[in-house]
C-alpha cells in the first residue's frame, strides 16, 4: 500500500467527509448528526483540526479533534475498512495528539459505541482508559464508552543525557 498522506481537510473535503461518518460511524442510528455543512463549520473553526488520510489522491479517512484549554476531544475518526489495520488510524491520532501537545493541551477524551469492540481495543492499545458508560448517549438508544489518555510525555523521555 502506498503510504498515506496526512493533510488538514478543506471545505471541498466536508462532503466525503460527513458519507464516511454516516457511513461508518453513524450506521444504524437515525438522523445524520455530521452532515456536510457541520463538517464544513467544523474545517473553518479554529478550536477544531480536521485531518484527512489520502493515498493516491482518494480520501480513505479522516479525524475531527476540538481543542480546549487543557484537553481535547476526538469527536470522530474513521478509516475506510479496506484501508483498516493498516496504520492510518494510528497515524491519524498521533498527529492529532503531536497537535494538541504542542497547544499545550494534557488529555484527549473521547466516546465510542459500547459494543465497537475493535475501537475499544483499538484505543486501549493506543493508551486510552475506559472511565464510564454513558447511557442514551447515541440518539437515546446506544450506551456510549467514554475514554481518555494524558498525553503528556514523561520528562525522562525528554531528558536528553549528557553521560
Amino acid at each position: 500500500m502506498t503510504r498515506p498522506i496526512l493533510r488538514l481537510a478543506v471545505p471541498a473535503d466536508a462532503y466525503e467527509i460527513a458519507v464516511m461518518s454516516r457511513y461508518l460511524i453513524e450506521v444504524g442510528l437515525r438522523g445524520w448528526t455530521w452532515p456536510p455543512d457541520r463538517v464544513a463549520k467544523a474545517i473553518r473553526t479554529r478550536d477544531t483540526n480536521v485531518i484527512a488520510a489520502e493515498v493516491e489522491r482518494h480520501l480513505v479517512g479522516f479525524a475531527i479533534m476540538d481543542f480546549g484549554d487543557t484537553s481535547a476531544h476526538l469527536a470522530l475518526l474513521a478509516v475506510k475498512p479496506s484501508y483498516q489495520r493498516c496504520g492510518i488510524g494510528r497515524q491519524l491520532v498521533a498527529w492529532l495528539e503531536e497537535a494538541a501537545l504542542t497547544a499545550g493541551i494534557t488529555t484527549v477524551n473521547l466516546e465510542l459505541r459500547s459494543n465497537n469492540f475493535a475501537a475499544r481495543t483499538f484505543y486501549g492499545v493506543l493508551g486510552y482508559k475506559e472511565l464510564s458508560y454513558i447511557p442514551g448517549y447515541y440518539r437515546g438508544v446506544e450506551t456510549a464508552v467514554k475514554m481518555a489518555r494524558d498525553i503528556r510525555r514523561s520528562a525522562s523521555r525528554n531528558v536528553i543525557s549528557d553521560k
